[in-house]
């Protein structure tokens, strides 16, 4: 009777066993269909990790790279920054007095400006900017320079270029400047300087700027200080209203220079002069006038 308790007994459980094996095998076998059925999660942290890892430093080595280059392009555009510039400087006293007496003006209405003038004797128009690396290349600009007279007096066939300052106007409300009234005058400026642009690069001195030439003379700038710039953001032109429309007098041509913009400044206020040129048909008594206030 016992025995056959036990054998009983020994069938239940093998009968247990054939279900949980049969079970097991079922479950085996819906496994082997899903996607990470042979995937050890234990391995799979591990390469998700190294993997990570790898991403990180490829982002770090990205991000150093980018860095580089960045610091590479600030470098190259420093270093390609215009640093010289052919001026036409401003001489007629009438002229100087008018822009001193609204710079006056505007410093009375807010004293925070004073930093952003221009001083008169550094009142000039730009009719050319260029970078120039080494003193060779100074040297060569000022060869160029020397040549463009004929040209330039070639282009005037002997008449005086008297040039009207009439009206204020402003980049970005960042910059103020007089501006030269248009006609003939004006268009000659602009042939005088495509003319010296040309012998400039015949020379191998890249000169000249992608946007168009317009010429201006600026009597503020809040680029003048750095300072300023985060007290002041904008130029309100309220404060140059009255003078919107203001005759300043005419400038006549008589004298262009060559002109570095960061060696020191001559004591007059005006830029270090590597070469100049004077024009025939320039009015000499207006000139005269002019070195009379400087000096």
């Amino acid at each position: 009777m016992q025995k056959i308790q036990v054998i009983e007994k020994k069938k239940k459980k093998m009968k247990q066993k054939r279900k949980t094996h049969a079970a097991l095998k079922s479950i085996d076998s819906l496994m082997v269909d899903m996607p990470f059925a042979n995937t050890d999660i234990g391995d799979d942290s591990v390469i998700t990790s190294a993997s990570e890892k790898n991403i990180k430093k490829k982002r770090k080595r990205n991000t150093g790279r980018e860095k580089e280059d960045s610091k590479t392009m600030k470098k190259n555009k420093k270093q390609s920054q215009p640093n010289y510039f052919i001026s036409l400087p401003i001489t007629n006293p009438k002229i100087i007095g008018g822009i001193q007496a609204l710079q006056d003006i505007i410093v009375q209405k807010d004293h925070r400006l004073s930093k952003a003038m221009v001083r008169y004797g550094s009142l000039h128009i730009t009719l050319l900017v260029m970078h120039l690396s080494t003193e060779e290349e100074v040297g060569i600009a000022v060869g160029a320079f020397l040549e463009s007279k004929d040209s330039i007096e070639e282009l005037l066939q002997g008449k005086q270029l008297d040039l009207s300052f009439q009206g204020i106007d402003d980049f970005k409300n960042e910059v103020g400047f007089v501006k030269l009234a248009e006609g003939d005058c004006t268009a000659m400026l602009m042939e005088i300087s495509e003319t010296m642009k040309k012998i400039f690069q015949e020379k191998g001195i890249l000169a000249g700027e992608n946007r168009a030439f317009k010429p201006h003379l600026t009597f503020m700038k809040l680029s003048k200080s750095p300072d300023l710039r985060k007290q002041v953001k904008k130029i309100d032109p309220n404060l140059y209203k009255n003078f919107k429309s203001h005759y300043f007098g005419n400038e006549t041509l008589h004298r262009l220079d060559l002109c570095s913009m960061l060696k020191k400044k001559q004591p007059n206020g005006y830029y270090h002069c590597e070469s100049s040129i004077t024009v025939r048909g320039g009015n000499k008594s207006q000139f005269k006038d002019y070195m009379e206030i400087l000096y």
